[in-house]
């Protein structure tokens, strides 16, 4: 029988964002930052993994959760980072983790205050691809002016069970992998989501905000952030990942200066929720190595 998954981290209001944390434990903290429409929850099992290693914290990025929209309605790359920043700031230097779009955000963080990132952990980073898969086509056309909120508002029209179905289908290499109950819990999510007048724009905006960074040049752009990172950096892509490139591994470990690179082969887009033993094992080593002084060997 498989076992029960453990219940989400409560949460609680910290600055502007809501924020989902493991029991004070260990004096090492580690912030957690989720991707395009996903949430603090998909860090569950990952913390859970690692509460002996780091007290963990999981952002509800402005919008998305149970944290409120942003006064200013500001979704973008750069509003989300300082989220992430100002709870930072309010830990004190931790061990970052990014998925996705939370990936992108991370190395955004990581690049502008090295001083509060002790490791930097990445999954699946929403790093710009010029030959990117289906999945973010379909997030670049709903980040089109007035198509976005017509996607958006027509979504509302499918039946919730429906769209978590096809979401996770989507992003698990194998949903049949998902537990029964994490399904509920993302279907029973989704339709609190779907009575916020906010819904909709956040994650239009998210889009948004993660599309310009696709097509931003110069400094700021993703690659050369990447570059300028001076964390230990932990990269995490599946073999099955239909949104971000498998293959855009290989750039990222030619960019980031202290880097290792870990391919599952039996992963999809969230490898933190369909492995988070192997995932947390990656991670506990990277932390650990920095506990000790040394800079992350390849491989």
């Amino acid at each position: 029988m498989t076992p029960q998954p453990v219940p989400h981290w409560p949460g609680r209001m910290i600055g502007s964002v809501h924020v989902r944390s493991t029991p004070q434990g260990p004096a090492e903290q580690a912030v957690f930052v989720h991707g395009l429409a996903g949430s603090a929850t998909n860090w569950t099992d990952l913390m859970d993994e690692l509460k002996d290693t780091v007290t963990g914290h999981a952002i509800d990025l402005p919008g998305a959760g149970f944290s409120p929209a942003p006064p200013d309605g500001d979704y973008s790359v750069a509003a989300h980072s300082k989220a992430v920043i100002e709870l930072l700031e309010r830990t004190g230097p931790a061990h970052l983790f990014g998925n996705s779009m939370g990936g992108a955000i991370a190395v955004r963080v990581a690049a502008a205050r090295p001083e509060l990132v002790r490791t930097l952990t990445l999954v699946s980073p929403a790093l710009p691809d010029l030959l990117p898969r289906y999945g973010p086509v379909r997030v670049a056309a709903a980040a089109i002016p007035r198509l976005g909120e017509w996607v958006a508002d027509r979504l509302r029209l499918v039946p919730v069970e429906q769209r978590i179905t096809a979401s996770m289908a989507m992003v698990w290499a194998d949903m049949g992998a998902c537990h029964p109950i994490r399904l509920r819990d993302a279907i029973e999510e989704q339709r609190r989501r779907d009575d916020l007048p906010y819904a909709g724009e956040a994650v239009v905006g998210s889009a948004r905000g993660i599309v310009t960074e696709y097509f931003r040049w110069g400094a700021d752009n993703l690659w050369r952030q990447a570059a300028k990172v001076e964390a230990p950096t932990l990269i995490v892509h599946g073999r099955h990942d239909r949104l971000v490139r498998p293959a855009m591994a290989r750039k990222a470990y030619r960019t980031f200066r202290q880097v290792r690179l870990v391919l599952l082969p039996t992963a999809g887009h969230v490898a933190m929720m369909e492995m988070p033993r192997v995932v947390a094992a990656e991670a506990r080593r990277l932390i650990g190595e920095t506990r000790l002084g040394n800079a992350p060997l390849p491989g």
